[in-house]
């Protein structure tokens, strides 16, 4: 039985303990709040900043992991280097959390070191580096934090009047020490995907078919797979995933990100730890889902193949005011009422406006890909619908 410390206990840390849990190991889960949803479900839990090092260093002493499993940002990554000097397996290495925590280590590792096609870009730490690399990079332009989660502080710069906005956003959704902002060039894309790979300790790179999603306030809102795209880009969108992933090494699933333009694809962002645009395998497209997935992989377990094996669709349902306690819910003789659907509220513990509180899912077995092409299309709207089902009632 291996010893493993959860660090970030959401939603998608909840589903990757359930996984984990079905082959008999040990779970510590850690955030900074009480009852988080991975909590609820791991073998013990502890409430620190993850972001003081002497606090993630003594959770670190007292239980003695196996393995670290990072989940979240907001993490001293810096530590993790030091554990793994100690033997312990930090997922998927600590080199690997470190360059993607920051959009700046990844994104100079994927554009300047692997050549990897990207969207131009600038950073600036300043009001007048940000004035100018918008200047530089021309309007429309794109503007995130360099560390930050879920697309807080994400924006677009769409006419002069925007710029003031987008720095004050940016600087209040930044995570951590950092205050840097990366400017980048908008793409006019057709679609963006998320190619979910996995890479294990003795076997392949896998990957799952691709992933759609659509975003709002740099927020997944839903995703569908498999997403339709040429095989020549999604042949392109695996090499270039294979190509950033094996040079950051370890073993577990990312969710690599893609711009889709008419004829090229561009690499956006990656994240080494299940994404939540891949909630959408827990609708059973795929005869493994990401959590599972990455259970296997970071635990050596041999992972044959990942077949597709129906279509599938998700819609989060999300809150749209606060409540200092767990909100309850209703409408799931609605939402339920086809048989294609399922709903998991995902029970944090307390809400706040665009917090995402559980996943409306839907899944439609087909044959033939033009069949999977207007599945996806029905499963969109019907998982949209069933969320929309779902009401919040926020106690006082």
């Amino acid at each position: 039985m291996k010893k493993i410390l959860l660090l970030g206990s959401g939603e998608l840390g909840k589903e990757f303990v359930i996984a984990v849990k079905r082959y008999g190991h040990h779970i510590v889960a850690v955030d900074s709040y009480r009852n988080a949803p991975a909590m609820q479900v791991a073998d013990d839990s502890r409430v620190i900043s993850m972001l003081d090092g002497p606090s993630l260093d003594a959770v670190v002493q007292e239980i003695e992991p196996d393995i670290i499993v990072p989940e979240i940002e907001a993490i001293r990554t810096e530590r993790l280097f030091d554990y793994e000097h100690r033997g312990i397996h930090v997922v998927p290495s600590a080199r690997a959390v470190n360059m993607t925590m920051n959009r700046k280590a990844i994104r100079e590792l994927a554009a300047s070191d692997l050549k990897l096609r990207t969207a131009r870009y600038m950073y600036a730490q300043t009001r007048q580096d940000f004035i100018d690399a918008v200047q530089q990079i021309g309007i429309p332009c794109v503007v995130k934090p360099l560390m930050s989660s879920s697309g807080k502080g994400q924006s677009i710069v769409h006419t002069a009047a925007d710029v003031q906005h987008a720095w004050e956003y940016a600087m209040e959704g930044s995570r951590g020490d950092v205050r840097e902002m990366i400017v980048e060039e908008f793409i006019p894309f057709e679609s963006e995907i998320t190619l979910l790979t996995v890479t294990q300790m003795n076997g392949p790179t896998l990957f799952c078919p691709p992933v759609g999603h659509r975003q709002e306030r740099g927020d997944y809102q839903e995703s569908w797979m498999p997403h339709d795209m040429p095989p020549s880009l999604l042949k392109k969108a695996q090499g270039m995933g294979r190509a950033v992933t094996d040079s950051l090494t370890g073993a577990g699933i990312w969710g690599v990100e893609f711009f889709l333009t008419r004829d090229d694809v561009y690499f956006s962002e990656l994240s080494p730890r299940p994404h939540d645009t891949g909630m959408v395998t827990l609708s059973g497209c795929t005869n493994l889902n990401q959590f599972e997935l990455h259970a296997r992989a970071v635990l050596g377990y041999p992972i044959p193949e990942i077949s597709l094996l129906k279509a599938g669709a998700s819609a989060v349902i999300l809150a749209d005011a606060a409540s200092a306690v767990e909100p309850d819910f209703t409408g799931f003789e609605e939402a339920l009422s086809s048989p294609n659907v399922e709903i998991r509220i995902f029970g944090k513990p307390s809400a706040h406006k665009y917090r995402r509180m559980g996943v409306a899912l839907a899944s439609e077995q087909v044959h033939g890909a033009d069949a999977y092409r207007d599945a996806v299309v029905r499963l969109r709207e019907l998982a949209r619908n069933a969320s929309d089902s779902i009401k919040i009632h926020y106690q006082d």
